[in-house]
């Protein structure tokens, strides 16, 4: 892959994305030239008085659903050469897990589609191809919080993003389970001391117990990542 991984995220909120794209890690990404995060404001793409993007649901129910014609637009507005995966952040969407951004972070251009209220018209997946895609299985008011999830999970993995590399490989969910817990200075704090066998210097003692420590964690913490094996 050549030059910077670009993602436009097309938004109603365009204010939430400023300081975390500003700040650590994603600031930095950003201003080396290895990130190119571009924010689009949805209501510039609807064109009546009052900039209106959602509308009553057909079949009736409670709340506003989001319409097709201006996120169709600020899709088809977008210019720039190669190929482009469109994303829509939906509760209702493949869950988020280290392998999709894992493959995500293969891919040259990303458009991120921020749903509100009830939802987003079923036509905005079907007819642009857009993917869903959840961080979890719970609700929130909109897609922006997801989004930046996703554009960080997808920058770590970005070559030159993390300043040191190797601490990429021993992460919670990049093997079968999760990381081993970790310790600092003081060894002793309020009671509370670190494993011995982590003082020892005996590596290949501090391995042997990371790794029982992490199969532990898994199953008292996840032990749904243990069934999927």
């Amino acid at each position: 892959m050549t030059g910077p991984v670009r993602v436009d995220v097309i938004t109603l909120f365009p204010g939430i994305f400023e300081s975390p794209l500003r700040e650590s890690l994603l600031g930095r990404a950003i201003e080396r030239g290895l990130l190119d995060v571009r924010v689009r404001d949805l209501r510039t793409h609807a064109h009546d008085r009052h900039r209106t993007t959602d509308d009553a649901p057909f079949g009736g129910g409670p709340g506003m659903v989001m319409k097709p014609e201006p996120i169709f637009e600020a899709v088809e507005a977008l210019e720039g050469d190669g190929r482009r995966r469109v994303i829509l952040l939906s509760p209702a969407g493949r869950r988020l897990d280290q392998r999709l951004v894992r493959e995500l972070a293969e891919e040259p251009w990303l458009v991120l589609i921020c749903g509100r209220y009830e939802g987003v018209d079923e036509r905005v997946a079907d007819g642009l191809g857009a993917e869903e895609v959840s961080i979890g299985d719970f609700v929130l008011s909109g897609g922006e919080i997801p989004a930046l999830a996703l554009i960080e999970a997808v920058s770590r993995l970005i070559p030159g993003v993390v300043g040191n590399e190797e601490s990429l490989g021993p992460e919670s969910f990049s093997g079968d389970g999760l990381d081993h817990p970790h310790y600092t200075r003081p060894s002793e704090f309020r009671g509370m001391r670190v494993p011995e066998v982590l003082l020892s210097g005996d590596h290949a003692r501090i391995a042997e117990w990371r790794a029982a420590a992490a199969a532990d964690k898994t199953r008292r913490n996840r032990p749904d990542l243990l069934d999927e094996r």
